[in-house]
């Protein structure tokens, strides 16, 4: 039908996990095996790198033809120009290899609408309007055949700028007149055809950004997909909770353990597609650590490279992926195939990873002797370091006599620490069991996370949820709260901090008076901006901390904590596209006075 009107947007894509039936072959087993994934960001976009008109462009190097409204005819010029002399599929295969990564997503049609393959649906391709001539996508595959890396694609199949029928070009194109049916009628269906028919075995379709499509229509694609390869995934960006996993916000870090399968996308520096200005190159140690944060908590992680308009990947790229894979030569076994730890929560010391019967903890900084960990409550029987399996260490279990908490003690007399992370494995007599509360610390401190939290309410219903992501959604009245029951093991003076958050782009919703409650103690106060707390999730995810006050435990065992809101600062400004604008809350801090 034509002048159908863009639909509300679908944000379960990047909030809530997918929901999977269940089928009698494990899809995900070799998504879950990899654990690390190379993305790659390729197309015209590179030409500009950045820049239009003499003028760098802000935001992600291929949103370029949208933030600058570039009319079709214009940017289809940029073809005439693409004919990447050093483009070497062998390399980037190869580079993926090195790495330690399982599986390779390359853009075969991103929202520009230009193809990176020969298409004989559309001649807008690489094949057909460039003087190149070549097919990238043919070369890819042969090489991941030959090197034994998986083959994915990437895949726009919503936002469209070149097509007169796809979302969001309006300057070219009347909104009102446009028709997703024809759109996937004409285009995105015989597209997918020729990608799943002309290169052999495809692990999955990365589909993005689900914005206007129904859910019939996003059915419609799933279907397509699975009638041509049952075996291929479907990303959870086609939306309405219809992929095999799930996918967060580019570059979000979760809070805690998440529940399902996800696969968190992040950049290396702050864009996808090249940007010949943007050198905020992340460390090889930051990305090695975010690399272990993701699969502690059940994530894949899906790092990208952009190639710039020549077929080059750059530099830093190149250094930083082959120092993640020289790490993981050594811990490999604690990533690939692992699970993520028994506990919900991080830890100031590190992360938990499971593989078996066997836990990994994976020290950030050098462990204090003796290290005591909390909450385990399955027998050990030997703790070694990996690097170095005939090095063994001494511990002992134990119960905390106050509160009947275990603990397990171990001396690290003679580990060699290694930066940027060290791992050690614990081997154990039985699966792990652990403590379901939030604990006390080693280091006395507390912290408690969302997924932890009993969502209740004074209503009839709770309008609030906990989001698959592990942060609040729709906190948008004074009724709901959240509640933790938590162990002390040691009394004393404790200083409380609420953290909130938001994506760095968008505004932060603050201003909010909220009450906490515990251990006979009120305490309101308005959400500001006390401090701005350091850590991984801090680059794109501000943790924003206020200070609450100061509360007494004057005994160890078990106590209660909510958080509830006597007044809201819902303004209009704080909604965004993937925000309903209420509180977005990521933990609260207990620290000894």
């Amino acid at each position: 039908m034509v002048g159908i009107p863009m639909r509300a947007v679908d944000i379960s894509a990047v909030k809530r996990p997918t929901r999977r039936r269940a089928t009698g072959r494990d899809e995900l087993a070799w998504w879950r095996e990899a654990r690390f994934g190379l993305f790659i960001h390729w197309g015209l976009y590179a030409i500009p790198a950045g820049v239009w008109r003499g003028q760098r462009v802000p935001y992600i190097g291929e949103w370029l033809m949208f933030r600058e409204k570039i009319p079709v005819a214009t940017y289809a010029k940029l073809a005439a120009r693409f004919h990447p002399r050093h483009w070497d599929a062998a390399a980037v295969v190869r580079l993926a290899r090195q790495a330690g990564m399982g599986y390779l997503v390359v853009t075969t049609k991103h929202h520009d609408g230009f193809a990176m393959y020969r298409s004989t649906v559309n001649p807008y391709n690489v094949v057909d309007a460039t003087p190149w001539h070549h097919d990238p996508i043919a070369d890819l595959a042969r090489e991941c055949r030959r090197q034994g890396v998986r083959l994915c694609f990437y895949y726009s199949q919503d936002l469209d700028w070149h097509h007169p029928d796809g979302a969001w070009n309006d300057w070219d194109y009347a909104k009102d007149k446009k028709n997703p049916d024809r759109y996937l009628r004409e285009k995105v269906l015989p597209q997918l055809t020729e990608l799943l028919t002309r290169y052999g075995p495809v692990g999955m379709i990365w589909f993005d950004t689900p914005l206007t499509l129904s859910r019939d229509q996003s059915a419609a694609i799933r279907r397509h997909v699975k009638r041509l390869q049952p075996h291929c995934l479907v990303s959870g960006r086609i939306g309405h909770g219809l992929g095999d996993y799930s996918l967060p916000r580019d570059n979000f870090l979760p809070p805690g353990r998440l529940e399902g399968d996800w696969e968190v996308c992040a950049t290396l520096n702050h864009t996808w597609g090249f940007k010949k200005h943007d050198h905020a190159w992340k460390s090889a140690a930051n990305l090695i650590t975010t690399l272990v944060d993701l699969t502690s908590k059940g994530s894949n992680y899906l790092l990208n490279i952009g190639p710039d308009a020549d077929g080059r990947v750059p530099a830093p790229s190149v250094q930083r992926l082959r120092a993640i894979g020289a790490w993981l030569r050594v811990n490999g076994a604690a990533i690939h195939g692992a699970s993520p730890s028994p506990f919900r929560y991080e830890f100031p010391w590190g992360r938990i990873t499971t593989n078996g019967r066997t836990l990994y903890f994976h020290f950030f900084a050098k462990p204090p002797r003796p290290f005591r960990l909390h909450g385990l409550r399955t027998r050990v029987t030997a703790v070694t370091a990996l690097a170095a399996p005939r090095k063994k260490f001494a511990f002992q279990q134990m119960t905390a006599t106050t509160t009947g908490t275990p603990v397990l003690a171990i001396d690290f007399a003679g580990l060699h620490f290694t930066k940027p992370v060290t791992v050690v494995a614990v081997q154990l007599a039985a699966p792990a069991a652990v403590e379901p509360l939030t604990l006390q610390q080693p280091d006395e401190t507390i912290t408690f996370i969302g997924p932890m939290a009993r969502v209740g309410t004074d209503a009839k219903h709770a309008a609030m949820r906990m989001g698959g992501n592990g942060l609040t959604e729709n906190w948008r009245n004074t009724h709901d709260w959240l509640e933790w029951r938590f162990t002390v093991l040691r009394p004393g003076n404790y200083d409380v901090t609420v953290v909130t958050t938001h994506q760095h782009l968008e505004p932060w919703s603050g201003g909010h008076t909220l009450r906490l409650e515990c251990a006979g103690r009120t305490f309101r106060r308005i959400t500001k901006r006390d401090a701005l707390l350091p850590g991984l999730r801090s680059t794109y995810y501000p943790q924003i901390a206020t200070h609450f006050g100061r509360v007494t435990f004057d005994r160890a065992g078990n106590f209660s904590l909510r958080l509830q809101a006597d007044r809201l600062n819902l303004a209009r400004k704080n909604k965004t596209l993937f925000s309903d604008g209420g509180i977005q809350f990521s933990e609260i801090r207990l620290t000894p006075a």
